[in-house]
This record gives structure tokens, sequence and C-alpha cells, in this order.
């Protein structure tokens, strides 16, 4: 996402030479980054090392250490520390106190290789940032808020969507490129190759340390800030037995920990619905089509989820209530209508629900991940 950066799911272990890898990076993995989610995730990691500990009394013998847990209940300095770290003020990520805690602890810190991966990181940055000018400058997002704007025929209008949420993209890739360089260059994260760590899972192996720090010959510079919301809500969401309840708490909160703008909760609580179209149409229908079938359906279906983010970014970026929808009226809900239709046709076709076809699919799907992490 090696080794996991900065993901709530991370397992990690501690930072040694001689070979680190850094997880790799998706830029739509930076979560929530302020002091609350950082004590939610702490909470959740002591929860993890009493149930631990209750485990292992109740055994009646002691395992010793176990990989990703914490070593002890940190003290109120260790997290106010921990909170106020300056990763996390200055570049942003998520990170969970146990990689903190490697990122401390490590034996040989002048060993973690950083220049060249954060060159090979930073590179992108320029270009993404002169695609965002050119783009917010040819089609300015003010315009939608004119009246002329709405005097235009309605392919314009649509199409307008498109390069909005294109520059929205590129903002945010040059911030999401400046947080991860700042861990590289930190060191941040880095973990042994030989801990064959998983993608978003951190080290599956414990190592030994080093005596001393050794040559590297295979290195893997990985990263991740995995999603906060999807560890410490979309697992625990309260209405799991329902289609698609678990993405509706999250987005809801999502949407409430940005600000209480009404264009939030309108895009982020748009998500559910596609989500629930999206896993009863390809329930119902794909496994029905020939392998070509199959592949013009991925097309099609690749095709309408990016209009559906360009529709959902309109309200994310316009924030007011009024505004969005506004322009949302203005190419008729499409997306909205389009959803609800291909949950009707996916019902009426006999579609399972999204959690069904997960449990169903499970055995099956689990192989290919793996290989795909390691």
């Amino acid at each position: 996402m090696g080794g996991s950066c900065c993901g709530p799911g991370a397992h990690p272990v501690h930072l040694w030479p001689p070979h680190f890898a850094f997880s790799d990076h998706h830029p739509w993995d930076l979560g929530p980054h302020s002091g609350p989610a950082l004590l939610v995730s702490l909470a959740s990691e002591v929860q993890d090392l009493h149930l631990a500990q209750r485990k292992e009394m109740a055994s009646g013998f002691s395992k010793g250490p176990t990989l990703g847990l914490l070593p002890d209940v940190p003290s109120l300095m260790e997290t106010l520390s921990y909170s106020y770290c300056y990763m996390g003020i200055m570049t942003g990520p998520f990170f969970r106190y146990r990689t903190y805690l490697d990122w401390l602890e490590q034996p040989f810190p002048g060993a973690v290789p950083s220049l060249r991966p954060l060159l090979r990181r930073a590179w992108p940055a320029p270009l993404f940032g002169l695609l965002f000018l050119l783009s917010s400058h040819l089609f300015p997002l003010e315009a939608v808020r004119e009246d002329a704007f709405y005097a235009r025929p309605l392919p314009a209008r649509l199409f307008y969507m498109i390069p909005v949420f294109f520059a929205f993209r590129m903002r945010f890739y040059v911030a999401w490129i400046a947080a991860e360089c700042g861990c590289i260059a930190a060191g941040f994260g880095a973990y042994p190759v030989a801990a064959k760590a998983r993608a978003r899972g951190g080290p599956t192996l414990q190592c030994p340390p080093p005596s001393r720090p050794s040559a590297t010959s295979m290195l893997r510079h990985r990263f991740c800030m995995r999603w906060w919301l999807a560890q410490y809500i979309y697992k625990s969401a309260p209405a799991s037995s329902y289609s698609c309840g678990e993405s509706a708490w999250t987005m809801l909160l999502s949407a409430y920990w940005r600000s209480f703008h009404p264009g939030y909760y309108l895009s982020f609580l748009t998500i559910p619905l596609c989500l629930a179209a999206e896993g009863r149409l390809e329930s119902a229908l794909r496994g029905r089509l020939s392998p070509g079938g199959q592949k013009a359906w991925d097309w099609v279906h690749w095709f309408l989820k990016m209009r559906a983010y360009d529709y959902m970014c309109m309200g994310f970026v316009l924030l007011s209530l009024a505004d969005t929808l506004r322009y949302w009226a203005s190419v008729y809900f499409c997306i909205h209508f389009l959803a609800l239709a291909g949950l009707g046709l996916g019902l009426a076709l006999g579609g399972g629900s999204p959690s069904r076809r997960k449990a169903a699919s499970q055995p099956t799907s689990l192989a290919p991940e793996k290989l795909r992490e390691e």
C-alpha cells in the first residue's frame, strides 16, 4: 500500500534495515488526520491490546509480543505527542500509533532510503499543478453560479462537470503527493521487505532486528494513506444487515466530518444509491454475458462510474444547497434517475444484495487478492 505507512488497518513491526518497503499510495486513500481521528484509532489499538491480554490470561500462558499490537497503554504525554506529531499536522496523512511508535524506535534511521523514492514520487506534481491551473482557467467553477450558464444547451451543461471534476482531482493530487513525499523524506512508514508486508495489511512476519545496518540491494518503496472511515465506521456501521447500509453511514459521517455544507451531504449520500444500483445490476446481468459482453459491460460500467463522480463532485465544490440542486436540476438529476432505474432493473431481474454477492465470491476472490498484495 510492503508495509503500511499510515493505514488504520496496518499491522506494523519495527523499522529495521536493510530492506525497507513503503506501502503503495492511492490518491483516494488520504483519510482524516485531525486529533479526533488519531484518538479514535488509538482507542481501538488499546482495546485490541486489552482483548489480547484477556485471551492470554484465559489461556494461562504467555505467547510473547503479538505482531501489530501496542507494547503497553500510552501515557498522557505519549498520547499528546502522537496527536500533535508534525507528520500528521504538516503532511496530513492519518497514521496509527503503532506506526508512529515504530518510526520513533527505528534503530538505524539513516539506512532508510528517502531521496530516490521521494524524487520518483514527486515528479508528477508540477504536471498536475499545471493541468489544474489550465483546466480551472478554461472551465471556471464560478461560471456554474451564473444565470448565463443555464442558457447553454444540455450537452454543454452535462460536459461542464467533467473538467470541473478533473480540476478538482488535479488540485488534490498535488496535495496528496506533497503529503506522501513528506512521509518519505522523514522515513515514516518504512518496513523491512523481509517482513513480507501485505498491501494495506502491514507486515505478516516478525523479523529479528539486525545488529548493524547493511547495504540494500532489493529496495521496494510503497506507501499507503488508508481511509480512516473504512476501518472505524464502515466495518461497525449499525445498518450492516441492510444493503449498502454501511456505505450510507460512512458517507453521512464523511460529510459531517468535513463541514455542514449541504453540498457535501447531497454528494456523499448519493453514493449508497449508486452502489446499490451497481451491485444489483452486476449480480443480475454480468454473469449471464459472454466474455466479450462482460468486457463491454466493464467499459460501460467504468464510463458511467466516472460520470457519477463528475456529477457528485458538483455538490462537493458548489457546496450550497441552492447551487447544487440548480445544477443537478439543469441536467435533470440524470445520475439519480439512472441509479434508480438500474436499481429497479436489478431487483426485477433478481440481482442479489452486495453483502450476499461478497459472501458468495469470497472463496474465489481471496487468492487473486493475495497475489496482488504480495
